[in-house]
């Protein structure tokens, strides 16, 4: 039996130069394979991951003993259907793969339905599978239930799909976690998930809320309660986890690896439950860190770096603390005064987040 918990690449070590930290990369690798993982996840539009992907996994480690999964976004310049397909044999060159066990359309939403159709997406990875490159076709996904619910209407042929769940995100009307996740297992599809700890925004949590938890079980770390949530609901391949040092994948393992998994006990989802209450009521940017955002900013400005400042002064209400935090963040890159609102920012993320009114009050707060 192989471990649920999935290997996310989008957040690998990296060294001071912004490289990869490939030594690192590779024991955390190592680790994982040796206690029972399998499932590695990265993507055409990580930065560095798959041509990572292929020195700490496919180069060291036989075919055989893990599983890969890449995606194909329509978001990448030019926006034409031969480049877009070309992702896909870049990606295959990138990992050294040979084939892709799980192969994904990336993002899915109402934004870009329109394009997937007009570039025949659906079919040209049906036709990869037909050939043995692509072992299951699915796609990852950030909207309403009710998008889901057309997208896999339309598209039975999905063996899977990636969903953004997490316990704070359950009843989260912008995110709508439980309603995507019953709207997949509805139409009969696994779910591999993502953002188990909303971007490690569960593994540190405000002190009334870490309490709770610590109360129940004082040596369990607060990313293990994420992480175990969601990998104890029905129908789940993969849980990801975008680990950064070998000392969070030794963690993770800790409590994911088969012979130590259990699902949370009712007492446990008690605790989970006041927990979710107290995080309601905290005043927070629900901000996951993906960095699509970044990408097409005409400003440079690191969004996602000033929301964690922001963030800090919200939760512990030390302004001068945070705006030390802001200046680090902002000393290379755009200011969150520097937005011009254009609007780039809200289209691509995948919270929904108001990012142009949540940078001018930053910026009200931290550059004061």
């Amino acid at each position: 039996m192989s471990s649920k918990l999935g290997f996310g690449l989008m957040r690998l070590p990296r060294l001071e130069d912004g490289s990869i930290d490939i030594a690192q990369s590779s024991a955390m690798t190592d680790h994982f394979l040796e206690n029972g993982g399998t499932y590695f996840d990265t993507a055409y539009v990580y930065e560095g991951s798959e041509e990572a992907a292929k020195k700490i996994l496919t180069d060291r480690h036989p075919r055989e003993s893990y599983t890969l999964a890449t995606k194909m976004n329509t978001g990448v310049q030019p926006r034409t259907a031969e480049s877009t397909k070309q992702q896909f044999y870049t990606s295959l060159e990138r990992t050294g793969a040979g084939y892709f066990d799980y192969y994904l359309l990336h993002a899915l939403g109402t934004g870009n339905l329109d394009l997937h159709r007009q570039f025949d997406t659906w079919q040209f990875i049906a036709d990869r599978k037909a050939e043995g490159l692509i072992r299951h076709c699915g796609f990852s996904f950030h909207d309403t239930p009710e998008v889901l619910d057309q997208i896999l209407t339309e598209h039975p042929e999905a063996d899977f799909v990636q969903l953004q769940i997490n316990y704070a995100d359950w009843e989260n009307p912008d995110v709508q976690s439980r309603g995507i996740y019953e709207t997949a297992r509805r139409h009969g599809k696994q779910v591999v998930v993502m953002e188990p700890v909303k971007g490690g925004t569960l593994a540190t949590l405000p002190e009334a809320a870490e309490k709770i938890l610590k109360t129940m079980n004082p040596e369990a770390s607060l990313a293990s309660w994420a992480i175990r949530y969601v990998a104890s609901l029905d129908g789940i391949l993969a849980v990801l986890s975008g680990m950064s040092t070998l000392e969070q994948m030794k963690d993770n393992m800790s409590f994911m690896n088969p012979d130590a998994f259990r699902p949370l006990s009712d007492a446990e989802l008690r605790a989970v439950e006041a927990v979710r209450e107290v995080l309601a009521s905290q005043r927070q940017i629900g901000c996951t860190a993906c960095k699509y955002c970044v990408e097409g900013c005409p400003m440079q400005i690191r969004i996602p770096g000033i929301f964690s400042a922001y963030n800090q002064f919200l939760r512990f209400g030390n302004r001068e603390t945070a705006a030390r935090s802001y200046k680090m963040r902002t000393r290379d890159a755009g200011k969150a005064s520097d937005c011009i609102r254009c609007g780039a920012c809200e289209e691509s993320c995948p919270q929904h987040l108001p990012i142009r009114d949540l940078l001018e009050k930053a910026a009200g707060v931290l550059e004061a």
